[in-house]
Formats: structure tokens, C-alpha cells, sequence
């Protein structure tokens, strides 16, 4: 897994800092936010944080004050000099708020996808119960690949990001146990996304699968392996990717 360049805990009441922990299979919630340029732009950062605070309300783990004090520790540990690609990742269960940063990895090209059968705890939440997804995503090569989580038949989304599929010039997305991240609701905001089972034995009926995430941004998958399935158009990965970069470009300056 990526090293991480910054790792910090803060106590959520006092926010005094304590060893860090990084909060993987605690009853909490994160959120993955990416990091670019000089000076510093922080992609959809109030939506993030407008997310992270409703889910730790859903968790029962919110605190008073919780928005100012996400914003202190941003403060705190982000360097408006510093020419950034990172991720950021803000972690929280009842006692603590920890921060990591990690170098962004650019996808290859030739992005493809790993079937995995399994299909995470409370999946409508960006929950830290992944300590088993984090296992299996040693053994993949992050800049090659992802997991897409299967269940049933059906296949709902990936270890990192959501997924659109496309069939006959429509959008199709699945529709119950995936978690809708802040990049595919940006780009329903445009374009008409279908809610619907996505069967693994039908998948030859789409033409392109998408990922969309804070961490991916917008990937077209080549390929899925095991099963006999490639892409046959880049039309709707070119419309949403140029979406998603220009808003990317004017993504406003963080000031703290």
C-alpha cells in the first residue's frame, strides 16, 4: 500500500494531538480528498466535508464544532507553497480525527479491473471496515488496476471508486449497495445517470465502464480479467473526464 507522507491523530474533544492511528475497522467514517498544484487546490473540498459530518450524524459519532475543527487541522497540516498531487485522507470515530497525505497515483492508461466477491459492511457509507479490501489490494498493482466488488451476481462498485456503465449512448450505475461518492453525484448533476442491477453476466451489453472517484478522478476501463469483457468505445470517458478536468481547473485556491 502507498506510504504515507503525513500521518496525524488529534483527540476529537481537545484536538491535542496523540499517536497516530489510522482507524481502519473502527465504527467511523473517511473521507479521500485530492490535493494539486502550487498554490494548493483542494478538489470538492465543502462537499467533503458537508459529507463526512452528515455520515458521522448517521454514525452517531458527531461532535459539536466538528466543521471548524476539520478546518483547524487542514490548517494546521496542508502548505499553501507546496506543489501538490496527493491524496488526503480525514478519518473520525468518536474519539479521534486523523489526517494522512500520500503521494496520487496516475492510472495507467491501460486501467483494468479484478473481480472480488464481497460486498462491504453498510455499503451506502464511506465506513472504516476495510481492513479486508486493504489486504487484497496489496496483491494489485494500484496504478494498473482495481478491485470491483461482486455479490450475488451483481457488481456495485470498487475498492476505490463508483462505477457508470454505458449502453446504447445511456448511463447506467448500480442501483443499492455502493457508496455515492462525491464525483459520481458531481457528474449527476450533468448527466442523466440509470439506477439499476448491474448483472456480471450482461456486462457485454455495455460499450465503456467508468470509475469515478476523488482519488481516480475519471479512468475507462480496458478490461476486466476472468471474464470475457473489453472496452469497445472511449466517447462517454472523453465527455465526463473533460467535465470533471474543467471543473478541476477551476477548482478554487485554498486559503485556509
Amino acid at each position: 500500500m502507498a506510504t504515507l507522507l503525513l500521518k496525524k491523530s488529534y483527540q476529537i474533544n481537545t484536538l491535542n494531538e496523540v499517536p497516530f492511528k489510522d482507524l481502519w475497522g473502527k465504527h467511523g467514517v473517511f473521507t479521500t480528498i485530492r490535493l494539486i498544484g502550487k498554490p494548493l487546490k483542494i478538489v470538492f473540498l465543502q462537499n467533503h466535508l458537508t459529507n463526512l459530518i452528515s455520515s458521522t450524524k448517521s454514525y452517531k459519532i458527531f461532535k459539536r464544532n466538528l466543521k471548524f475543527k476539520l478546518d483547524k487541522i487542514l490548517r494546521i497540516n496542508l502548505k499553501k507553497n507546496k506543489n501538490y498531487n496527493h491524496l488526503l485522507r480525514l478519518a473520525i470515530n468518536k474519539n479521534l480525527i486523523s489526517i494522512s497525505i500520500r503521494n496520487r497515483i496516475t492510472p495507467s492508461k491501460n486501467f483494468k479491473l479484478k473481480l472480488l466477491n464481497y460486498k462491504r459492511y453498510n455499503p451506502e457509507y464511506k465506513n472504516l471496515k476495510y481492513k479486508f479490501i486493504l489486504k487484497k489490494m496489496k496483491n494489485i498493482d494500484l496504478k494498473s488496476f482495481d478491485l470491483a466488488l461482486c455479490f450475488n451476481k451483481l457488481i456495485y462498485e470498487t475498492a476505490t471508486a463508483n462505477l457508470v456503465f454505458v449502453k446504447k449512448n445511456r448511463l447506467f450505475s448500480p442501483k443499492k449497495n455502493f457508496y455515492k461518492g462525491i464525483t459520481i453525484k458531481f457528474i449527476g448533476q450533468k448527466f442523466v445517470l440509470n439506477y439499476t442491477n448491474i448483472h456480471l453476466k450482461n456486462l457485454n451489453e455495455y460499450d465503456e465502464i467508468i470509475l469515478l472517484g476523488s482519488g481516480k478522478g475519471v479512468i475507462s476501463v480496458s478490461s476486466i480479467q476472468s471474464i470475457n469483457w473489453r472496452r469497445k468505445s472511449l466517447k462517454y470517458y472523453k465527455i465526463l473526464n473533460d467535465y470533471y478536468e474543467k471543473a478541476v481547473t477551476k477548482c478554487p485556491i485554498y486559503y485556509g
